[in-house]
């Protein structure tokens, strides 16, 4: 591993948790990996064990690993994102140092339902591109999402092979802002399937509005999240 110079107006326990972030988003460490005991990491890093704890403790509250009582300390399967940051799923898998995959279920143009229609501040029968994806990391399904985006900004669906916000910002229409709305829920039969849990096991349900830069509404999303996988974080200042 590669050392970084100490910043002097930095603790160095908070030197030594930048430095353990950057290889567990490296992949040094993949998810659910065991990582090396506090002996080790504090010879390697030629840091007290006092240090390498708070620094442990660090990630820990920032949801990067878990610290197992009599185990050990394991990188962190769940995802988490920020909510004060608009960011595409994409983006936060990849933040995570994971690889982001998606499995496209339905592409398509049609007539606004009612309940998008009130999302985008459209006229009933609007027609509007939809994209429904099975939503991976590191081949392990985490969500399914079904994105619908004003037919103006993304006439063929089919466009997106990847990240939805990328392509929009190929165009010059990435959401600048976004309102979302997360509950709980109890996962029914055809998203249990699809991400392969119990059916009835726990999820979150996500309603995301993103808006243009001049304000108009332009993504209304649905996504289905495994409760046991993903978490959402606020920093409160």
């Amino acid at each position: 591993m590669s050392k970084a110079t100490t910043s002097q107006d930095s603790p160095r326990y908070r030197w030594l948790a930048n430095q353990l972030t950057e290889q567990i988003k490296q992949g040094g460490w993949p998810p659910g990996e065991a990582m090396p005991p506090e002996r080790k990491i504090a010879a390697e890093y030629r840091v007290s064990r006092v240090t390498v704890r708070r620094a442990l403790r660090h990630l820990g509250e920032a949801g990067l690993i878990e610290q197992r009582q009599g185990s050990g300390t394991y990188v962190s399967q769940r995802m988490r994102q920020p909510l004060s940051i608009l960011t595409s799923f994409s983006e936060d898998v990849r933040a995570r140092g994971s690889v982001p995959e998606s499995q496209f279920l339905d592409r398509a143009v049609g007539a606004a339902s009612p309940e998008e229609a009130i999302g985008l501040n459209l006229k009933p029968g609007t027609r509007v591109s939809r994209i429904t994806r099975l939503r991976h990391a590191d081949g392990s399904s985490l969500a399914v999402e079904i994105a619908t985006i004003v037919e103006s900004a993304l006439p063929d669906p089919a466009a997106v092979t990847e990240s939805l916000y990328e392509t929009l910002a190929q165009r010059g229409l990435r959401p600048t802002r976004a309102i979302q709305r997360l509950s709980a829920v109890a996962l029914e039969p055809r998203y249990a399937d699809l991400l392969g849990v119990a059916v009835g096991s726990p999820g979150l349900y996500i309603v995301r509005v993103g808006y243009a830069a001049d304000g108009t509404p332009i993504e209304y999303t649905r996504s289905y999240f495994r409760g046991d996988r993903w978490d959402f974080i606020a920093e409160l200042a």
